[in-house]
């Protein structure tokens, strides 16, 4: 009986120590704060909306008004605004560079802006219509001028001035065309006439002188040598 009284009690879970006590009570005190910072936040994001959802319907209701840029945003809250604004049938759009520093901008739909003034905005700058108008006109007489230069051709540039006047002072008006009229090849120069290369004899004339030239030849080998 002792026996399985003792197996009985060594069976059970010892009952939590100071230590383990101590330990659930810090776990269920974070779980605790932990659950009422998410409906904390929770219920910031419901208050933030409706606040938006108003400010969006003022912003309908105002016929004043076509465009309304709000102060800088995190992203969670600007995601929040871009929601409302789409089920409101509005347009928007971030801009900014850093993420803390990004706002949120609303357009009416008949008034959606264009791409100019949108990249006026991604640049940091204020958008002037007037401005904007006098940069197109002058784009488009820019374009103008260009497509008019394209069909006349290439432009013929003329010398200010003729080479000839420029170093007359030099050699004078004429000078180098009257010397090439005058300019005559020297038939002495580096070659023999012609009239000096032809022969003028008959062929029995050069035959005799042949001959001669031989036999004076023959007759100079024959002479006895002198002892």
């Amino acid at each position: 009986m002792a026996d399985l009284l003792g197996s009985i009690l060594s069976s059970m879970e010892k009952p939590p120590s100071l230590g383990d006590q101590e330990s659930r009570r810090k776990a269920r005190e974070q779980a605790a704060r932990l659950k009422k910072l998410q409906e904390q936040d929770k219920q910031q994001k419901v208050e933030f909306r409706k606040r938006m959802e108003k400010e969006v319907s003022d912003f309908i209701q105002d016929s004043g008004q076509i465009k309304k840029k709000f102060q800088p945003m995190n992203k969670i809250e600007r995601s929040i605004l871009h929601d409302v604004v789409e089920v409101a049938g509005l347009t928007s759009f971030s801009f900014g560079e850093d993420d803390d520093c990004r706002y949120v901008m609303i357009f009416k739909k008949e008034f959606a802006p264009s791409d100019e003034e949108l990249d006026s905005y991604r640049h940091g700058e204020e958008w002037d219509p007037q401005k904007a108008e006098e940069k197109r006109k002058l784009k488009e007489l820019a374009q103008k001028q260009e497509e008019e230069a394209a069909q006349q051709g290439p432009a013929v540039v003329s010398p200010a001035s003729d080479y000839k006047d420029k170093y007359s002072h030099l050699i004078g008006k004429g000078a180098a065309k009257d010397a090439a009229h005058m300019l005559q090849a020297n038939k002495t120069y580096g070659c023999v006439p012609v009239a000096n290369k032809r022969d003028t004899r008959s062929i029995e004339e050069a035959m005799n002188e042949i001959r001669a030239k031989k036999r004076l030849r023959q007759s100079g080998e024959e002479l006895p040598t002198a002892s």
